[in-house]
């Protein structure tokens, strides 16, 4: 191998969170399909003997790789603080096994490739990947918010030993979840005496996002979901597709990052992700996600890394905002924590609507939520927004103050919609990074409050 792909081997070892820990498994509750699928996932950063623990939420389509990167900058800047990123039981479909030997160096970039992506149009490449049939996972269409709540409870009481504080949060459609949570009834304890603080990061209920309460729409929508229970990023009928391109590009732009790319004319990869002639790895990597060339419509994907040099053949990547492309590629291409879901289930996403106006509701009735508590809730809340929803993260985290007993001098709402895109919280390098900025105090002062 080429020394300078090892040196970029070597820079990722070296620049991976010394302070996490193997994934742990926490049992969780009893859903449909296999039993074995009954846990989730938490990856530990910083240090066990820790007196507080948050834990962190990933967004649609996101896994605990989601806080690769922020994570062990939270734990270094706050002292006694342990983060624990969860990985949804979905994960366990995954197949990582030979990312995870292309960042070892024992199989090539391409070779990776071809494993994962390259035998769809060359049928004679063996060993391949074999995706799961998807006529074996509808069972996935009952993977909703009981479920996800169910076991997340597990995860945040296994958190909670020792007379530990607890702080939930999350990101994206995380953040949601987070907030939910403390409402949820719990065969009648809600869900807010288990935690001593919230953290929304860009996203939330209460009109943040989709608000869903009429009863039709839940029937079409749950009709399609026990067709197709699986969400599809990409666009090609594929759905693990968006973790095996995004994970393909995160290790090509890692290890030979000026190196020119093979794909930015791939016949399978969506024009509207390709780079506009041949590009490097990098800059066709940040240019999918690069709020100014990414669709616009996927605005759950926008992050602010710069731009495309303006000549060059092949043309590379030109930081200036606040992710660097270093950045993008190292979240791209950690793996096995991920920072993509193959596999979400759409059911948890129409779950998280429905729950969203914190009241019992007929399709709140429907679907078994029981987010019925938050008048009581009294814990302190953080939120931070970037410009993904115009406003709405605030208005939302406001309504939500209002509704309950959240302290409101123990509560912090940051507003940097002018300056930050949707993943670049964690994302950005940290000299950048407004909500690690932000976040670092608020914690240190929740951690301190009375009990």
């Amino acid at each position: 191998m080429p020394r300078p792909i090892l040196a970029a081997l070597a820079a990722l070892l070296i620049a991976a969170p010394a302070a996490a820990q193997a994934a742990t498994r926490v049992p969780g509750v009893p859903a449909a399909g296999p039993s074995k699928y009954d846990a989730s996932y938490v990856t530990r950063f910083g240090p066990a003997s820790a007196r507080t623990v948050l834990v962190l939420v990933p967004g649609f389509a996101g896994g605990a790789g989601t806080f690769s990167l922020v994570a062990p900058e939270l734990v270094r800047r706050v002292p006694g603080l342990q983060v624990w990123a969860v990985d949804r039981r979905s994960q366990a479909l995954e197949d990582t096994a030979v990312f995870e030997r292309g960042l070892r160096g024992e199989v090539t970039p391409r070779q990776v490739f071809d494993y994962y992506a390259g035998w769809i149009t060359d049928q004679s490449i063996q060993p391949r990947f074999t995706p799961p049939d998807p006529a074996s996972l509808r069972f996935m269409s009952e993977w909703g918010l009981p479920t996800h709540l169910g076991d997340l409870g597990r995860v945040v009481r296994a958190a909670r030993r020792g007379g530990r504080r607890v702080i939930l949060g999350g990101h994206s459609l995380g953040a949601s979840t987070a907030a939910i949570y403390p409402a949820w009834d719990f065969g009648g304890r809600p869900g807010y005496r288990d935690l001593d603080g919230i953290v929304l990061i860009d996203g939330g209920p209460l009109g943040t996002f989709d608000d869903t309460t009429d009863l039709a729409a839940v029937r079409r929508r749950l009709r399609a979901i026990r067709e197709q229970p699986l969400a599809d990023l990409v666009g090609v009928g594929l759905p693990w597709a968006q973790g095996i391109f995004t994970g393909i590009g995160g290790l090509f732009a890692l290890v030979d990052p000026a190196g020119e790319s093979p794909f930015w004319n791939y016949e399978l990869l969506p024009a509207r992700f390709r780079t506009p002639g041949p590009s490097t790895n990098r800059a066709l990597l940040a240019h999918a996600f690069d709020r100014d060339t990414a669709p616009g419509e996927l605005g759950l994907i926008h992050l602010r890394a710069g731009r495309l040099a303006d000549s060059g053949e092949p043309r590379d990547w030109v930081d200036g905002e606040v992710t660097p492309s270093a950045n993008v590629a190292r979240f791209f291409a950690a793996q096995p924590v991920n920072g993509v879901e193959w596999y979400f289930p759409l059911r948890l996403s129409l779950d998280v609507d429905a729950a969203s106006t914190l009241r019992r509701t007929a399709a709140a009735r429907r679907l078994g939520l029981r987010a019925w508590h938050v008048r009581r809730v009294n814990v302190p809340l953080y939120a931070f927004q970037t410009d993904l929803t115009r406003g709405r993260v605030l208005r939302g985290a406001r309504r939500y103050v209002a509704r309950s007993r959240v302290p409101r001098r123990a509560s912090a709402l940051v507003d940097r919609s002018s300056t930050t895109s949707h993943l670049d919280p964690v994302t950005a390098a940290p000299a950048t990074n407004d909500f690690l900025k932000t976040v670092v105090p608020w914690l240190r002062r929740t951690m301190r409050r009375p009990r």
